[in-house]
């Protein structure tokens, strides 16, 4: 990883309450905890912040004023580079005939059907290759660009575009423009990094422009960014075996336009080696998810500052702790809305909700609307939950904030439904969707 990564700072949270029988509601009501031992921590006593150094210590003291979620972040997350999509009149063209392909410049080698670039600069791509691949084998410090300029890539049997070095690769959809990369259906290793998706990078990733981009990948991932992925613009369709866009360290998205079919995950972080990494952050776009897990899947932190989401899954949202501060969400989930569980060691889960609108439809069975394998902070924003469980949470709640919406009424305090099940509707202790029942969901 070679910049900033997204982090959140955690106080020692209260000691969970241990509650005997089924059926029991937990509510705090205007920020006072009701049937607690200990009162629930405000929402100024978590904080999250981004830190420009990538190795510094999760686990220092945290903030004491809350967060802003102004310019000022989204310069930190996204570079200048990143946000514009512009090239200049020096670019190397390369053009795709079919087999092969022909270049203007020494830093770009053909072998058959395969296309390396080998050195920093821009690259204007446009044509077609039937069976090959864009390969980027720079330097450690090299920034390449690759225009796709109206192109389509087929690998039979690899990726379309692999990132084998480099410092950092942008890969732009030039303005008005149509291109996809697909993948044939299987994926034969050419060195030992195991690629398994259409657009695979060892190295960070950002995709921007204003044209658009299709990738179909019937075998394996859509995108995979071994270290960081961002977009900042664009338009992309992802139809995936598996993942439609993963990332090692992180997923950070400024805008762009989004239709993601994905096998597994729609949007997935996470770092096998480090499980303080694996966060996404999304400040604006529009998103369509189809996933058949999770739509949206950060190890550690995710946080949506903005965006409108139309999005359906076995589970929404999933992460140790979500942060929901703006945006327009619509989830329509067979297991868990909103899921928050420990992956991470680095935070306590938690499920926190400072704005924004939040619908959650939740299917039949032993489902749960917003479930925290921890805490459950509602500051601001609505929060709509159709179903038979609408909240879920082992810690403690607080709720000073905002408007939640329980079966289609409004609530003055929190639910907790302890052991999942229950009765749409349902009304005990005078709270709506709050019914004893069978075991506990999912808290993965």
């Amino acid at each position: 990883m070679k910049r900033n990564i997204l982090k959140i700072a955690v106080p020692v949270l209260c000691a969970a309450v241990l509650f005997t029988g089924c059926g029991v509601a937990r509510s705090v009501s205007g920020g006072t905890a009701q049937d607690l031992s200990v009162n629930a921590p405000t929402a100024e006593q978590t904080a999250y912040r981004i830190d420009e150094i990538a190795d510094a210590a999760v686990t220092e003291a945290a903030e004491t004023d809350p967060p802003t979620t102004g310019a000022e972040e989204t310069a930190d997350l996204f570079s200048e580079r990143d946000l514009s999509a512009e090239y200049d009149d020096e670019t190397v063209t390369v053009s795709l005939t079919g087999s092969g392909a022909a270049a203007d410049s020494d830093k770009v080698s053909v072998t058959g059907s395969t296309v390396t670039v080998t050195g920093s600069g821009t690259y204007l791509i446009s044509g077609t290759l039937d069976n090959g691949s864009i390969v980027v084998d720079a330097g450690k410090e090299d920034k390449v660009q690759l225009v796709l300029n109206g192109v389509s890539i087929r690998s039979d049997s690899y990726a379309a575009i692999y990132v084998k070095q480099a410092d950092k690769v942008f890969i732009t959809s030039a303005e008005g423009t149509d291109n996809t990369l697909s993948n044939g259906g299987s994926f034969t290793q050419l060195d030992d990094s195991s690629v398994d998706a259409v657009i695979f990078a060892k190295d960070d990733v950002t995709f921007n422009g204003a044209g658009s981009l299709t990738i179909n990948s019937p075998a394996g991932h859509g995108v995979v960014g071994k270290d960081e992925v961002t977009v900042t613009g664009g338009v992309y369709t992802v139809t995936s075996a598996k993942c439609a866009i993963r990332a090692n360290d992180s997923i950070a998205i400024a805008d762009g336009a989004f239709t993601l079919t994905a096998g597994t995950d729609g949007l997935h972080a996470e770092n096998d080696e480090d499980d303080t990494q694996g966060n996404i952050h999304i400040a604006g776009g529009t998103f369509t998810i189809k996933a058949n897990d999770d739509a949206v899947h950060a190890n550690s932190l995710l946080r949506i500052d903005g965006g409108s989401f139309e999005i359906t899954g076995a589970e929404g949202l999933e992460a140790t702790y979500i942060r929901i501060n703006g945006g327009d969400i619509s989830i329509g989930a067979s297991d868990d809305g909103v899921n928050a569980v420990r992956k991470s060691s680095a935070y306590t889960p938690a499920v926190e909700i400072t704005g924004g609108s939040l619908t959650v439809v939740m299917g039949a069975g032993d489902t749960d609307g917003v479930d925290s394998n921890g805490n459950l902070i509602i500051s601001g924003g609505t929060v709509n939950v159709t179903g038979q469980s609408a909240f879920d949470y082992d810690g403690t709640a607080t709720f000073t904030g905002g408007t939640v919406i329980v079966n289609g009424q409004q609530v003055d305090s929190i639910p907790d439904q302890m052991m999942g099940g229950g009765m749409p509707g349902g009304m005990q202790g005078g709270m709506p969707g709050v019914m004893p029942g069978g075991g506990r969901g999912r808290n993965g």
